[in-house]
């Protein structure tokens, strides 16, 4: 009996706002205790009851900066006047000692994360159908009518990045969709070019 080649995956999940990126990484991660949700790096100031290391880590603009020219993110956004990005060593650290890596990210950041971590598995959430969609974010019952409906039109226009992913999950259901995403990392964990040295010393 061989061992798999035990280093962990990075498993990036995006997709269209009220897809339920969030909802099925908090139930993926309840059902698979060897996965981690990515902590990313922020230049903005932490909330009352964020810690760090845990919801995020905090550091300055210079600092962060630095980072940058360094190489040291898989990906980095400025939003709002505050940088954001996902400190390529936390990640490599991780999987290195066999945990799987779960980062929940917009399309351009995965698009960044694609461009230097090809290795990563790249998943689209998408709801059920558009209706359903549009539902969704009715439903969150949070926004003006002119607001939903420039969500709505943004995820038309993120279904068309699509093809840039390697699967795509249904969230009909928070399980069934679970499941799939299970699925894909047992027979992402199964492939050869995963596995080249499992056939040495047969």
């Amino acid at each position: 009996m061989h061992d798999m080649d035990n280093k962990g995956l990075l498993i990036v999940l995006s997709g269209p706002s009220g897809a339920g990126k969030g909802t099925i990484c908090s139930a993926y991660l309840k059902r698979n205790p060897g996965a981690l949700l990515s902590v990313s790096m922020t230049t903005r100031k932490p909330r009352p009851g964020e810690k760090e290391g845990v919801n995020y880590y905090f550091t300055d603009k210079q600092s962060f900066e630095k980072m940058v020219k360094e190489n040291k993110f898989l990906e980095y956004a400025e939003v709002y006047g505050n940088y954001y990005g996902t400190p390529r060593e936390y990640v490599e650290e991780k999987i290195a000692s066999g945990f799987d890596v779960l980062l929940e990210i917009d399309i351009q950041g995965a698009l960044q994360v694609k461009d230097k971590y090809p290795d990563g598995v790249f998943i689209f959430i998408i709801p059920p159908s558009m209706d359903e969609l549009k539902r969704r974010i009715i439903k969150r019952g949070t926004e003006s009518a002119e607001a939903i409906y420039t969500r709505f039109q943004s995820a038309y226009h993120e279904l068309t990045y699509l093809s840039q992913y390697s699967y795509v999950v249904v969230n009909d259901t928070v399980d069934e969709a679970v499941r799939r995403l299970e699925a894909i990392v047992l027979a992402e964990k199964c492939r050869v070019a995963r596995n080249k040295g499992l056939y040495l010393g047969l």
